[in-house]
């Protein structure tokens, strides 16, 4: 499914996709709620993920929430009004949220979090997905799943002591306690924070500087160092040899060279095909 230059689809009344060229907003569309994942969320973000990854057109995805908040976390409301049935309720809650997450960190283009107020719970989780976390300096971050003697989902578990390490992870985990942007930036967790009143303009800029980048080598980067923590270094060395010399061969790895060159800015294509030099 290829995009239209310019497509506003309404998931439905808790989500919003937007596309613009090649740049995709999924925007958490439940303010009064902190913006808190109900199945009724949880199955929007897994079906904005199917479109997605159907998209080819889409090069950059920006993740944020709408209001004053990122994500609280999942809808503690809507969990205790369905009593004793919760367990099954939440079963499928997280088998939608776990196929968005896997849909999402797997597309080649990139995710960018914009993530202003809370990020708690799952939505810490999903902050970990991104690529990169722009934050505001009103953003602050918790784990909070033991505070209600529940256990962590949206992959928390495995991103967050990768990013910041195993100690400070448990410390999150156990103790529960909030960061703040500026202890965030410093864990890193957040690649940079910026004014509350400056994010959403810093994130258009980062999202169109993503869109015009060389999007299959940006994929493949993104895969390597991924995949970089669970290799040895010969094996992983032996991958760059391989992909560097593939990624020299396509039409964006030619541009590249020929705009340093020329003394030019590079106008990447995105195409990945690869033809003898």
């Amino acid at each position: 499914m290829a995009a239209d230059p310019s497509v506003t689809d309404a998931t439905d009344a808790v989500l919003q996709l937007h596309r613009s060229g090649g740049v995709a907003r999924l925007v958490l569309d439940r303010p009064d709620q902190l913006n808190t994942i109900n199945l009724h969320m949880a199955q929007s973000l897994r079906d904005a993920g199917r479109a997605l990854s159907a998209d080819k057109d889409v090069r950059v995805v920006v993740l944020e929430g709408a209001g004053r908040n990122f994500c609280g976390g999942g809808d503690l409301r809507e969990f205790g009004a369905v009593g004793a049935e919760l367990p099954e309720h939440l079963r499928q809650v997280t088998e939608a949220l776990h196929e968005a997450c896997e849909l999402l960190t797997a597309l080649p283009a990139p995710l960018v979090a914009a993530v202003r107020g809370a990020a708690a719970g799952a939505g810490l989780g999903l902050a970990c997905l991104a690529d990169l976390v722009i934050a505001s300096d009103t953003a602050r971050f918790a784990f909070a799943y033991s505070a209600i003697g529940f256990t962590p989902d949206g992959g928390t578990s495995w991103t967050l002591p990768r990013i910041i390490g195993e100690r400070a992870a448990l410390d999150l985990a156990l103790t529960n306690r909030r960061l703040d942007a500026t202890e965030a930036l410093s864990l890193g967790l957040v690649s940079r924070v910026i004014p509350d009143d400056d994010l959403d303009a810093e994130v258009t800029t980062l999202a169109e500087q993503l869109a015009g980048a060389a999007t299959g080598a940006i994929a493949t980067t993104r895969r390597m160092m991924r995949e970089g923590a669970t290799t040895g270094f010969a094996e992983q060395l032996a991958r760059e040899s391989t992909e560097l010399s593939r990624a020299s061969g396509t039409d964006d790895g030619r541009e590249g060279l020929a705009a340093f060159l020329e003394k030019r800015p590079p106008k990447f294509t995105g195409r990945t095909d690869r033809r003898r030099l």
